[in-house]
């Protein structure tokens, strides 16, 4: 490891007399060069951007003239030169780099703007496999990390925050100071490091490689929280890059500010929402759907999924998978609700939600693909675990009947819909369901049983609700989102008044639930696929 120079302590103020600039993007690039200029500090730059500083009709120096090299090989060879990083690198008041700097003619750059080539937004685009690797930039990483390593004299900007820090504190003071400067460094390796994680991942996609041997998570600062999940827990919200219809890019248009679990749940309730056709709605408590349910409107489809649980809804998170209008809106206004979010919602809908200062509304402008590719992240003490995205998809002609009755046609509906449903809530997770709304959700318990009988509370209850003599349950079809390790998950489940049972199958006691469906009359289909949420 080398050992760390002796330098002179960096100096606090620093009064920039150079400037290298190359901007993929030149939005705000005429007003910081005209201040800088203004300010005496000579523009150096490169290509495109040279040409608009020069249009702006100031002066500006070309890297070439620096250098005493063109620039050659397709734009590929152009910054990479010891002119440049040695005055990027060059430590100024320590007396063996002044003098090579002044032996060699290396001036002092004191302040680089890069925006590196627009690779995310090649690759997002659709551009093909040569185009991204042309618009992997290597002169610009270079030029930043030479810059933020020597941030005791260099400031750095790698985008419009960062050059408005430092025009801003040249306004005032004239001059950078070594605060700055190390704020500016730290935000600049952020940016290369992100940007290589996006090349990184890219190549690896490219490849088929699920598992590199190395992996990069890079994002984006959405907002800071006011607390995680607990007041006591720090909290922070982060962009991927990844365009999916969600919360992370929708548009707040009113209430509080979001807090981590909001965030959480109006996730858990959009992705579920996405997976139907219907109009649709899902009420979310604590990450688990509390109630969900298709109709002719939204508003007939939120009052469905109202039903099923009442007591949980209120305080919970709303997702709908069409536009809102104002009958929707003083429906769901009806009882307390945190968060509501929505592909859109038109001026009546907004103006209801209005009078609920505190409630949430979130548009989206879409609905994400509920089988589109994607990954999971996990963090766990020492790492974090990676998986595909659950996209699986139950037809039904991939339902294996394994009982001697067969499932009505509005009975394999309800299967598939409580197997849907199934696919989002917490392990061990049971699900009854009827006539596109269900009827009783059990979720998170540590044996499959106990899921049933809360499942089958629920539907109870909100039998009782309805003033039913009966649970909403009676006739429903059970999804269990895994096979039955033992036949007294499903008996819990006739017993709630399911007459069809969906499960992957799989156990190896499959036999005897089988024999124990036949017993009581009940269908049941296997999906050969297990839907597992930990």
């Amino acid at each position: 490891m080398p050992a760390a120079p002796d330098f002179p302590p960096a100096p606090d103020a620093i009064k920039p007399v150079r400037a290298l600039i190359s901007l993929s993007d030149k939005a705000g690039l005429e007003d910081a060069a005209r201040t800088l200029a203004g300010l005496g500090v000579e523009l150096v730059s490169t290509g495109g951007t040279k040409a608009a500083i020069a249009g702006f009709g100031l002066p500006v120096k070309d890297v070439a003239d620096l250098t005493g090299f063109p620039e050659m090989m397709d734009g590929r060879v152009k910054t990479l030169h010891p002119v440049v990083h040695g005055g990027l690198l060059g430590v100024r008041n320590a007396p063996a780099h002044a003098a090579a700097m002044t032996e060699h003619s290396i001036g002092a750059i004191d302040i680089v703007w890069i925006d590196l080539y627009p690779f995310e937004k090649t690759v997002e685009d659709g551009g093909g496999f040569e185009a991204a690797i042309e618009n992997i930039d290597i002169g610009g990483p270079a030029m930043i990390r030479s810059g933020s390593k020597n941030h005791g004299h260099v400031a750095v900007a790698v985008d419009g925050e960062s050059i408005g820090l430092i025009v801003a504190a040249l306004k005032a003071d004239g001059a950078t100071t070594l605060v700055l400067r190390k704020q500016l460094a730290a935000r600049a390796f952020a940016r290369t490091a992100a940007y290589d994680a996006a090349v990184s991942g890219w190549f690896a996609a490219q490849l088929n490689d699920a598992a590199p041997a190395r992996k990069s998570i890079a994002g984006s600062l959405a907002q800071t929280l006011r607390y995680g999940e607990n007041p006591h827990q720090t909290g922070a919200f982060y962009r991927t890059g990844e365009k999916r219809p969600g919360v992370a890019y929708a548009e707040q248009v009113q209430g509080k500010e979001l807090g981590y679990n909001n965030i959480a749940d109006a996730d858990a309730a959009y992705e579920l929402v996405a997976e139907f056709e219907a109009p649709a709605c899902v009420i979310v408590k604590h990450a688990n759907p509390c109630g969900v349910a298709v109709g002719a409107t939204l508003s007939e489809a939120y009052a469905r999924a109202l039903e099923c649980d009442a007591v949980s809804a209120f305080g919970g998170v709303i997702a709908v998978n069409r536009p809102l209008n104002g009958d929707d809106a003083r429906a769901i206004t009806g009882i307390f609700t945190e968060v509501v979010i929505a592909p859109g919602a038109d001026e009546e809908a907004k103006a209801v939600f209005a009078a609920k200062k505190n409630l949430r509304l979130l548009i989206t402008n879409g609905l994400p693909d509920p089988h589109g590719a994607g990954e999971v992240f996990r963090s766990v003490a020492g790492g974090f675990l990676v998986q595909s995205r659950d996209r699986s998809l139950i037809k039904p002609s991939d339902l294996k009947i394994v009982t001697r009755r067969q499932p009505t046609p509005t009975e394999i509906q309800d299967m598939l819909f409580a197997f849907t449903v199934a696919k989002h809530v917490k392990s061990n997770a049971i699900v009854y369901a009827k006539d596109g709304q269900t009827a009783g959700i059990g979720a998170g318990q540590m044996n499959r049983r106990d899921s049933a009988r809360i499942a089958a509370i629920r539907a109870k209850e909100a039998g009782e609700a309805k003033g039913l003599a009966h649970s909403l349950a009676e006739g429903s079809a059970c999804a269990s989102e895994a096979f039955f390790p033992f036949a007294d998950g499903l008996l819990e489940a006739v017993a709630a008044g399911a007459t069809a049972v969906i499960q992957p199958g799989g156990s190896i006691r499959d036999e005897e639930v089988i024999a124990a469906a036949d017993e009581r009359g009940i269908a049941m289909a296997f999906t050969g696929t297990r839907v597992f949420r930990h």
